[in-house]
Order: C-alpha cells, then structure tokens, then sequence
C-alpha cells in the first residue's frame, strides 16, 4: 500500500505533502528530524492522507496534491479543520 499524506507543522502551521509506504513510521522521521526538508518546521501532525494500491497512481496524486490546485483541493475538503483551527488556536 502506498499512502500520500498531508502533514500540518504546528511551528508555522504550513502543511506538507509526502508520498511513502509506511505512514506511521513517516511520521516518526519528519518529528525526528531525520527529514531534511522538515527538520525546522517540527513538530507535525498527520491532518490528510490516501491509500493507494498503485505506487505510480500515488506519486501522480502526490504531484497533483503539491500544486496550487491540490493545495485548494485540501482546503477545501478540511475546510471545517482549518476553520476551528483558527478559532481554538
């Protein structure tokens, strides 16, 4: 199984768009810092992510996500996520 995830880093509140096999060991490594391109922005929470049975359907999806249309795509399905977000800190 091939998962693209969403993580949020509750340093800047910027999200990040990843593609791996195992998601919570993914996790484990950006919080660890053992991610290059995460290390300052710790630490992160897991907000979206699919399955996928297809490592090739996943990667596409992942390209797709990390574009200005992929990002809309996000905010707008955790929209409800992003609103009491803002509400409750």
């Amino acid at each position: 199984m091939q998962y693209v995830y969403v993580l949020q880093s509750k340093k800047d509140g910027d999200l990040y768009t990843g593609c791996t096999t195992d998601l919570k060991n993914r996790l484990k490594l950006h919080n660890a810092k053992k991610v290059s391109s995460t290390a300052k922005r710790v630490p992160f929470v897991l907000v979206y992510y699919e399955a996928y049975i297809n490592s090739h359907d996943a990667y596409n999806r992942e390209v797709y996500m990390k574009t200005r249309y992929g990002r809309n795509h996000i905010k707008k399905v955790l929209s409800n996520f992003f609103i009491s977000k803002n509400f409750n800190g």
